[in-house]
């Protein structure tokens, strides 16, 4: 039997995906978190065989949480579960580890084959994110500014160029306003920009707005 953790902030998507699960007959849903904090100490504790984890979520976002899964050794894998299209985190949140990145839009026995898959040792890749990997390999002599941030760069990218204020960026990532004020000067260098209104741009035109 497959075990999953659940980890979204939302329950109504929780039980939507606890229903779609208990039709089958080798998965079981375990334990249910509603943000990062929550679902480390539920992996610390308990045995997991995939953690289904969404991106945005309070207190820890789902690209933190993966890197602390990973760095804690567990022997879960990650599903990755997003509102964004796949070219917005998941070659990056590949690269970072994940098993693979499901959208919120996908039916449900797209759900179920990916557990399944990356229960079996493999990677979940979508077409559209198959695409986006052999695009990635061929043009890494020409990558979008963006890409050359680190993760917690692209972050600060993504909520200042939504309009949110350093104040809230740091409150959002739980970090300081010095330290995110760092970030931004980081950012406007690596990518060649004078100030907000060009990064707010940029973000926009790039399809970057945090939802």
């Amino acid at each position: 039997m497959i075990r999953v953790l659940i980890v979204d902030d939302h329950a109504i998507v929780r039980q939507g995906l606890r229903r779609i699960m208990d039709e089958t007959k080798d998965i079981r849903v375990g334990g249910e978190a509603t943000n990062g904090v929550e679902a480390l100490k539920k992996i610390r504790s308990e045995k997991w065989d995939i953690v289904l984890l969404d991106i945005s979520m309070p207190e820890k976002n789902g690209i933190d949480t993966l890197k602390l899964i990973l760095d804690g050794n567990s022997a879960a894998k990650v599903l990755m579960l997003s509102m964004y299209p796949e070219d917005q985190h998941a070659v990056r949140l590949l690269k970072g580890g994940a098993s693979g990145y499901l959208t919120k839009d996908a039916a449900p026995e797209q759900l179920v084959e990916a557990i399944r898959k990356v229960m079996a040792g493999k990677k979940h890749i979508s077409p559209v994110l198959a695409e986006l990997l052999l695009h990635e390999c061929g043009r890494d002599s020409a990558k979008p500014p963006h890409e050359m941030l680190s993760d917690r760069e692209y972050q600060v990218l993504r909520l200042l160029g939504s309009g949110k204020k350093v104040s809230e960026v740091a409150r959002i990532l739980a970090l300081s306003v010095k330290t995110v004020s760092t970030y931004r000067v980081h950012i406007l260098e690596k990518m060649k920009l004078k100030n907000n209104a060009e990064l707010m741009l940029y973000v926009v035109e790039n399809g970057l707005r945090e939802l």
